[in-house]
């Protein structure tokens, strides 16, 4: 079972947004951007993480689940010095879950419009 974003990149670079593979979800590495691809939230590392994790939410309840069955999430940012701001928003998603969780700065993402990118993984009971 998969679940697949609308967006051209799909086809042309041959990934999904979210695999479900026996017990195991595997979320792609998911930006800030709406419907059309277009970018959300340009320069507020909060609210792109926020748009992130609520597509993860919506991600999870395609497969009838919830965000409580993640157990890992990789965040990926352009400045460290964002972590606070980040770190404040994913525990907002998952403080009672608490995920494993790693977060790197990288040197850019896709786009400098970008600020944030996060993947995850989850397991089903």
């Amino acid at each position: 079972m998969k679940y697949l974003d609308k967006n051209e990149w799909v086809e042309k670079v041959g990934y999904c947004r979210a695999v479900k593979k026996g017990n195991m979800i595997f979320i792609s590495g998911t930006v800030s951007n709406d419907e059309n691809g277009n970018p959300i939230a340009i320069g507020n590392a909060a609210e792109q993480t926020d748009v992130i994790l609520s597509k993860f939410v919506d991600i999870m309840k395609y497969f009838d689940l919830s965000i409580d069955e993640i157990v890992r999430t990789r965040i990926y940012v352009t400045n460290i010095n964002d972590w606070e701001a980040i770190g404040t928003v994913h525990g907002k998603y998952f403080k009672d879950i608490k995920p494993t969780t790693t977060m790197v700065e990288v040197s850019k993402l896709i786009s400098p419009d970008y600020l944030v990118e996060i993947e995850a993984m989850a397991i089903v009971e």
